[in-house]
């Protein structure tokens, strides 16, 4: 199954660690294993790019932008368009290729080529729509109106857990105000970076667009710190850790560049007496241990009412009984396996640290060995009982533990959500329209997303993606976030025969 992918996707034989345009070649730097957490099997090998690659291919995507922010925005979009339409055709080989590089089920797996093409749908609309306003000047004969002008060159961070998503949700955006891009994906996952680099790069080419439009280098952190610092990088957009997310942010501002963040989340659902269970279950389980627990966006507290904590742990365990857990390509299956064994030593220790600070383990927390495991990847999703918020309930381990505490009063519950550095997503349940209301309000949620009766994972690209606090403040995707990658610029215009002043401000001489 794979194998055919593979040949499908032009990848068959590995060795591009680094391109620009329609050319791939070597990098210099380093070899580089893609090894399938199910399995344990190498998929390809690359080389890592160079300090020498990245300052080449920085130059060779500035040189394209002067170009291509030419380009009408219409006909940019109509590129989109095209990939879009390329995407669909590839989508069942790239869906099983990110499948099998990164773990998650072939389901998630085909879901996120999808996020990919809606994207594309999004930003086709979007190149009719890069609008500006227009102002009354106070001062006669005189037109005052804004509009946006592209940055630049925009470099693009991202991370395993969604190999190709978040990177389209920034380039489809990017590439329609006109900049270019330069992207370093996760070193975990470079063999999905390379496949959509030569797709797109084939419509870019198709289309006599220059190359240096769309530019991939696959790197270490060194890469993504030169990025950070490089000034003819005008944006850089950076999904991951939030560690990770604070470096980026302190070496851009120090050269008052942009940045764009979003990092960690620890999201919580609030479960009330008037919530309805049917709804509670699956949208608890999916959150809690799609992907195998590794989406920003995953279930990781469950905060309930006392007067139906014992219904929904007694659900919830039983649900998770019948989870089946193996290769993510096949149909059946769950849940896939963690990224790599230090994911897995990662959730062995978060559940027993919670042990010591006195959680009970209700289902799952496992390391599964043998047949079918060989990769030794693969886990039991846990659910852990806690008393309270301890430090380990406030970190986020990226793994598929979902801890249950208990609540007296909703605005108990609100403040125990909110009592986490992270605020991404967040959710409630309920049938009460006051209760849905007081979550939302200004006194409710204090993250980026908060929904109800619906889950904290699995967004749609209309709405502007992203979280508060340690989450880094920033937004992907829909609604209005395409000014994130460009520059305002407000004009006034004087169509009279004098010179009058703003504030009535006289100048005469």
């Amino acid at each position: 199954m794979i194998n055919n992918a593979l040949q499908q996707l032009g990848i068959q034989q590995l060795n591009p660690g680094m391109s620009t345009g329609t050319n791939h070649w070597n990098g210099k730097g380093s070899l580089l294993s893609s090894r399938s957490p199910v399995d344990g099997q190498v998929i390809g090998t690359v080389h890592h790019g160079s300090q020498d690659d990245y300052q080449q291919i920085i130059d060779t995507a500035h040189q394209a932008f002067l170009s291509w922010r030419t380009v009408p925005a219409p006909k940019r979009g109509e590129i989109i368009r095209q990939i879009g339409d390329r995407l669909r055709q590839h989508k069942d080989s790239l869906g099983k290729l990110v499948s099998y590089e990164m773990g998650k089920s072939l389901q998630e797996g085909w879901g996120e080529v999808q996020e990919m093409i809606d994207i594309c749908d999004f930003a086709v609309g979007l190149s009719r729509q890069l609008y500006g306003l227009t102002m009354h000047s106070e001062r006669p004969l005189h037109r005052m109106y804004e509009q946006y002008h592209p940055l630049g060159v925009v470099g693009i961070i991202s991370s395993f857990n969604f190999p190709v998503a978040v990177w389209s949700w920034n380039a489809m955006i990017a590439w329609v105000c006109g900049n270019t891009c330069v992207w370093k994906p996760s070193e975990k996952t470079p063999l999905t970076a390379i496949a959509c680099q030569r797709i797109v790069a084939s419509v870019f080419a198709e289309n006599n667009i220059p190359e240096g439009v769309s530019c991939l280098i696959v790197g270490d952190s060194l890469i993504g710190k030169a990025m950070a610092a490089d000034e003819r990088v005008s944006l850089v957009s950076a999904t991951g850790s939030t560690p990770m997310g604070r470096s980026v942010a302190a070496t851009v501002a120090q050269r008052l560049g942009k940045s764009l963040l979003e990092l960690g989340g620890n999201n919580a659902i609030i479960i009330t007496p008037e919530a309805d269970l049917q709804l509670v279950i699956p949208a608890v389980v999916f959150g809690a241990v799609g992907t195998c627990g590794q989406r920003c966006t995953s279930t990781r507290r469950l905060i309930v009412h006392r007067s139906v904590y014992d219904d929904v742990k007694i659900a919830l365990t039983n649900a998770y009984s019948q989870l089946k857990i193996g290769n993510p390509l096949l149909p059946e299956n769950h849940v896939g396996p963690l990224i790599d064994l230090g994911a897995v030593h990662s959730f062995s220790a978060a559940i027993q640290q919670a042990k010591e600070e006195g959680g009970k383990l209700l289902a799952g927390g496992v390391n599964l060995v043998g047949d079918g495991y060989d990769s030794g990847c693969y886990v039991e999703p846990a659910i852990v009982e806690m008393t309270s918020q301890t430090a380990i309930v406030k970190e986020e381990t990226f793994a598929p533990i979902l801890y249950l505490i208990t609540y007296d009063s909703l605005d108990e519950a609100i403040a125990m959500q909110n009592a986490v550095p992270q605020g991404l997503s967040s959710a409630i349940f309920t049938r009460n329209l006051a209760e849905a209301e007081a979550f939302l309000s200004v006194k409710g949620s204090d993250c980026g997303i908060a929904n109800v009766n619906i889950g904290t994972s699995g967004a749609e690209i209309g709405g502007a993606f992203g979280g508060e606090k340690a989450t880094g403040g920033g937004r992907e995707s829909g609604s209005d976030s395409w000014k994130y990658y460009m520059r305002r610029q407000t004009n006034t215009i004087n169509y009279g025969t004098t010179m009058p002043l703003a504030q009535g401000i006289r100048f005469e001489f």
